[in-house]
């Protein structure tokens, strides 16, 4: 780097290591991406000094076309917006030409899925666990119940895990569920859900009731001796995965929101309406329930590929 430019991106540099205390590879990642942004501006002519919002506007657009994800275009930007905030603060630029850019809009990943044949595995296997009489049979009983409610109603996991204990006396097939923004919603439980969580709630009292000195009446249908006085979801996420593991199931494609997406695209994909899942999950905007039509569409794409005879033949050619 031999011109004034490149000293003011040194000088920056130099900037972000004594004030920032940057680490040795950002500093590194930095020099990299303002390099190529000099070396794109070189050939249109224009000094990264000089740069104007359409040049740099241009460079991104440069970077789309040449195939970076959004996340590495969106992490060069971030750079030149460090450099830019540097040259004004430093009065070497009136403005900040970075300051009308937007960051390039990010890909949404879609959710992960369990099968039904999955679903059916973990809670089995939880059913199973919970008709043994050994050990910690209110243990068994309770995660039995959490997955029969969480798969049956597609509650979040900070919902389910501070359910009131006066749903045990409740009638009907319905719950009214407190969510986000404190809106109330109403979930169906299904049967087995319903059985679950009778059995775990029998079982509480009668082992509370054994106790010589039984522990002080709980709000919670799931307590704990924690802060908060319910199950914290970190080890409901932790028991979860122990449950995978011995049903067979891998444990990396397993959490709590895995059991919530699976909830919303099996019913998607039996043919319910878009509408009212978004109301059983509390979402406040559909686009966010629309997700689940993407996944349906990726996976009909993929039973396609890898089961049309066409798509097979195809990709022998290749």
């Amino acid at each position: 780097m031999i011109d004034l430019s490149a000293a003011h991106m040194e000088s920056f540099l130099e900037m972000m290591s004594a004030e920032r205390g940057a680490a040795n590879n950002t500093l590194l990642s930095y020099e990299r991406d303002l390099e190529d942004a000099y070396s794109f501006l070189k050939q249109r002519g224009v000094k990264p000094t000089e740069a104007a919002s359409e040049d740099l506007r241009a460079y991104l657009s440069h970077l789309s076309q040449q195939g970076f994800k959004a996340s590495s275009q969106a992490r060069r930007l971030s750079a030149l917006r460090q450099f830019y905030k540097f040259l004004y603060a430093e009065g070497l630029r009136t403005d900040d030409p970075t300051g009308v850019l937007d960051a390039p809009k990010k890909a949404r990943s879609l959710p992960k899925v369990l099968s039904i044949d999955d679903v059916s595995k973990l809670i089995g296997q939880a059913e199973i666990e919970a008709a043994r009489v050994d050990g910690d049979v209110v243990g068994r009983l309770r995660m039995h119940a959490l997955i029969e409610l969480l798969y049956a109603t597609g509650m979040r996991v900070s919902e389910l895990v501070s359910l009131p204990a006066s749903v045990l006396v409740q009638n009907g097939r319905f719950l009214v569920i407190r969510g986000k923004g404190n809106k109330e919603r109403m979930v169906p439980l299904s049967h087995s859900a319903i059985r679950a969580m009778q059995a775990y709630g029998t079982a509480m009292a009668t082992d509370n009731a054994a106790q010589k000195t039984p522990p002080a009446e709980s709000p919670w249908l799931f307590p704990s001796s924690g802060k908060a006085g319910y199950l914290p979801r970190q080890v409901f996420a932790r028991d979860l995965k122990g449950l995978a593991a011995r049903a067979g199931i891998k444990v990396a494609a397993i959490s709590p929101h895995v059991l919530r997406h699976a909830f919303a695209s099996h019913l998607l994909a039996n043919g319910a309406d878009l509408r009212a899942v978004q109301e059983l999950l509390g979402h406040s905007d559909i686009s966010t329930t629309q997700i689940y039509t993407h996944v349906l569409e990726e996976r009909l794409h993929q039973l396609v590929q890898n089961h049309h005879p066409l798509a097979k033949q195809a990709k022998k050619q290749d």
